[in-house]
């Protein structure tokens, strides 16, 4: 806690400043474009952006993390409060805290108790896939308020500025950074004019929506936003917590996964070392904080952190600057904020989560391992078809049966002598000797009984493959952990080899693995020996009146 404020330096405060100030530029139309995605008063998005980054600053581990709204937690929280209750009525936006209050609490419990490796479970494709699903249902949301109605219902004047909103901030995302180089500013400056365009547009368009007096066309506007900070909130619902339970557990895991990655992501840059259980806390304080100031979900943003590292933050006192600008933003004048035209909010959003769209990954993965590829798309379908939560547990689903199937069938390879040396290497890639009678198999996987009968059944057809085999060498290089039932089946493997006058033996057997198997009965069943390596067992074996079995 606060771990970086006292080591702070004076010299550090310029950075923070001004990433501060930049951030919360870019967080009043997106924390208010957000909250309408979630199915929330646009107000409610500012809330959320004020106290919870604070309390990461003080609990997290990341040095320039931002944490507020962010795009999927906001698709989620809408989808798991749409049974409960109608968007915008008071007991929505009840809930949307109480969801908050609960994923909050599982985090908090969760960095608590040291569990922050339940993270490494989710494959990086089945996130892309859930990515990609996530920003697609996003997407379609918008298509209304940005026409001003359906596609068979346009409204022209809605039409027009969204439509109009959304050219100017496609053409500033590919080409604004590019132009403000070659008006003589750094590539960092740029990039940062470039990202602040959302705000801008919002601005324009506010103007527009006043002076043309928009609202008296039917032009949708985000309405009165009271003045002052939000207040202290205790409501609950009290038939809400059995409900929210399960919904507020798959937010909690994907918050945590989407803050992980954006702040692994600049912690490599900054070679900083990120700890996953201080995020843990730090998460789950920010989802506490936002519940009891009247928010809703709220993680760490790929984009937001980004932004704010390019912008110069150093320490998470930019994310606390950029917090106490919003409260100012909200204890000053608000009647401006009124005037915000929500098809130029649809247009921000269209295109903050078209930016998600990455498929890179999906490449990679069609060319390196179809298996993590078609995950990506089972992810993406299911989020698109069966909705935000079922596409959460399909890609938890597939990421462990993803695991579960590689680990259930290890790689075994046949090993020969490569001429000249005493290396063995498996020969199928190399030109390696083999004996005519010694079988040597290495077992690239530890054995647990998710593999041990499908390693029983490659060492039987191996042995069928190799007839005249009276000695079979099992090398355990890559070999960590034996687990009850693998022992057993060892010791079943034994027992069938010796049927058929066949040694079995083990070498180069790690000094762990070695130390459990001292402590159980294979040692002394053994129907052979243990050799401290490969090429020891196959000259000594190779002089059959030198060893007897």
């Amino acid at each position: 806690m606060l771990h970086w404020l006292r080591h702070y330096r004076r010299s550090l405060l310029a950075g923070d400043i001004s990433a501060g100030i930049v951030v919360a530029m870019m967080m009043v139309p997106q924390g208010m474009a957000y909250a309408l995605v979630a199915g929330l008063p646009p107000v409610v998005g500012i809330y959320a952006s004020i106290i919870p980054p604070m309390l990461y600053a003080l609990f997290g581990s990341s040095m320039t993390q931002s944490v507020g709204p962010m795009a999927i937690i906001s698709l989620m929280t809408a989808a798991a409060l749409a049974p409960l209750a109608a968007a915008g009525t008071g007991l929505y936006t009840v809930l949307a805290a109480q969801l908050a209050l609960i994923a909050g609490a599982v985090l908090l419990l969760c960095g608590l108790l040291r569990i922050g490796f339940v993270a490494n479970f989710f494959s990086r494709p089945v996130m892309s896939g859930f990515t990609i699903g996530a920003a697609l249902v996003i997407a379609w949301g918008q298509v209304e308020p940005l026409l001003g109605g359906g596609l068979r219902q346009i409204h022209l004047p809605s039409a027009a500025l969204g439509l109009g909103s959304l050219l100017a901030l496609v053409l500033a995302r590919r080409y604004l950074a590019a132009l403000l180089r070659r008006l003589g500013m750094s590539a960092a400056a740029a990039d940062i004019g470039a990202r602040l365009a959302p705000m801008l547009v919002v601005l324009g368009a506010t103007l527009l929506t006043a002076a043309l007096r928009l609202p008296a066309m039917g032009v949708h506007v985000t309405g009165a936003v009271p003045t002052g900070l939000p207040g202290l909130n205790l409501a609950t619902s009290p038939d809400g917590w059995r409900k929210l339970l399960q919904p507020a557990l798959l937010i909690g895991f994907m918050i945590f996964l989407i803050s992980m990655s954006a702040a692994q992501t600049l912690a490599l840059r900054r070679q900083e070392k990120l700890q996953s259980n201080f995020e843990l806390i730090g998460l789950g304080m920010a989802n506490l904080g936002s519940a009891l100031t009247g928010g809703f979900p709220v993680t760490g943003s790929i984009s937001r952190s980004a932004v704010n590292f390019a912008a110069g933050a150093n320490t998470p006192l930019a994310s606390i600057i950029s917090a106490l600008l919003l409260a100012l933003a909200l204890i000053g004048p608000t009647g401006w904020l009124a005037l915000l035209p929500l098809p130029t909010l649809a247009a921000t959003i269209l295109v903050a989560v078209l930016g998600m769209l990455e498929l890179s990954t999906l490449r990679t993965a069609w060319r390196y391992d179809r298996s993590d590829a078609l995950a990506l798309l089972a992810t993406a379908g299911g989020v698109l078809v069966l909705g935000v939560e079922a596409g959460v547990v399909i890609g938890v689903m597939l990421s462990m049966a993803n695991l579960i199937w590689r680990a259930s069938r290890p790689h075994i390879a046949v090993l020969g002598r490569i001429a000249g040396t005493e290396h063995f290497r498996n020969i199928d890639r190399y030109p390696g000797a083999t004996l005519p009678d010694v079988l040597l198999l290495r077992i690239d996987a530890n054995l647990f009984f998710g593999n041990v009968e499908a390693v029983n059944a490659r060492v039987e057809e191996e042995v069928r493959a190799h007839p005249l085999t009276r000695h079979l060498v099992l090398v355990m290089t890559a070999v960590s952990e034996i687990d009850t039932s693998a022992l057993f089946g060892l010791a079943e493997l034994n027992l069938a080899l010796r049927q058929r006058d066949i040694g079995l033996h083990l070498a180069e057997v790690k000094g762990p693995v070695m130390d459990r198997l001292k402590d159980s009965d294979l040692i002394g069943m053994l129907n052979g020996r243990i050799f401290l390596s490969a090429s020891l067992a196959s000259e000594l074996l190779a002089r059959k009146n030198d060893y007897d079995i």
